[in-house]
């Protein structure tokens, strides 16, 4: 079947998935449109912000509308790698070893205050994230699909924390900020707080549509001179004299595969500059490095925003 037959279906599904978390995180369309980006991306979603802003609602909203299973790991400075992953166990009945599989073995994870955890458990999730499987002693346990990881973590509390390298963060297709609801939006929640606005919700699509739509995705046609100019701004981030790293080529295939989706979301078939435009920070921000003598004056988050800013008024937009 072609992209412009299963159009009107998967919009549909898209439009029940969207109105499905514009009624859990009220006030916030594009948060909400840029996780259905990252879900329809096949990405994983790291959330940072402040307390009380909806963090963990979202990722139990996106979770429950769509009919798979989900876990919720509470990270902490003493959990272990086995905690996430599972362990292999004696059974003395069958007098052989089984592997008892871990809260990875789901859809969607939800890695609540992942930078509480230490570098070496955090890093029981690099080959998941990466290679959507788990090697326990040399044997390769395949995960179950779709699978998604959508990590919080808060920037404000630093100690105890355990910021994630730069490995860990290339594995995030976007990293974004909620922010604080507007005066309306917040009345709307203080009327409904009676209530965690994600307790009630009921999937609206199932896994397999899930697949199908993320499979429809790479049928988005994106212009030779597109590709030309995300390649134009991931070479400029690699040779700013005020960054120490720039995007790697995971972060290129992350870019294009996004703006795929951003425009199926939108209903077209094709790619178009603003899409490059409206994704670059959001799935790119992160995986860019500040030299250390160029973030004195400014915070990091703050400065890598602005060099790409900057970025996108010096490479030519595609006509």
């Amino acid at each position: 079947m072609s992209l412009m037959v299963a159009a009107p279906v998967a919009l549909t599904k898209l439009n029940l998935l969207e109105s499905a978390l514009s009624g859990a995180i009220r006030g916030k369309p594009e948060v909400v449109r840029l996780t259905l980006v990252c879900l329809l991306a096949k990405g994983h979603l790291l959330i940072e912000d402040v307390p009380g802003v909806g963090k963990t609602t979202l990722a139990h909203a996106l979770a429950r509308s769509v009919q798979c299973e989900f876990h919720r790991l509470q990270f902490t400075s003493d959990m272990l790698p086995s905690d996430v992953l599972g362990v292999t166990i004696y059974n003395a009945h069958t007098q052989d070893f089984e592997f008892k599989t871990g809260p990875i073995f789901t859809n969607f994870l939800l890695a609540d205050e992942i930078n509480r955890a230490t570098p070496k458990t955090q890093s029981a999730l690099l080959e998941a994230m990466n290679e959507m499987q788990v090697t326990i002693e040399s044997h390769s346990y395949p995960l179950s699909q779709p699978f998604m990881v959508i990590a919080t973590q808060n920037p404000v509390e630093h100690h105890g924390t355990y910021p994630l390298p730069e490995s860990q963060l290339d594995r995030f297709l976007m990293r974004m900020r909620i922010g604080y609801p507007d005066r309306e939006a917040e009345r709307e929640i203080l009327r409904h707080s009676a209530r965690n606005p994600s307790d009630d919700m009921r999937p609206v699509i199932s896994g397999e549509d899930l697949l199908q739509l993320q499979g429809q995705v790479n049928r988005i046609a994106v212009d030779e001179s597109l590709v030309d100019y995300m390649l134009a701004i991931i070479e400029k981030t690699r040779a700013h004299e005020s960054l120490a790293l720039g995007v790697s080529p995971r972060g290129a295939q992350a870019l294009y595969r996004a703006t795929q989706a951003l425009a199926m979301l939108e209903g077209r078939d094709y790619v178009i500059p603003d899409d490059v435009k409206r994704l670059i920070i959001p799935v790119c921000a992160h995986r860019i490095a500040i030299n250390p003598r160029a973030s004195l004056s400014q915070r990091g988050a703050e400065m890598t925003e602005r060099i790409l800013q900057e970025i996108l008024t010096l490479v030519k937009v595609p006509l």
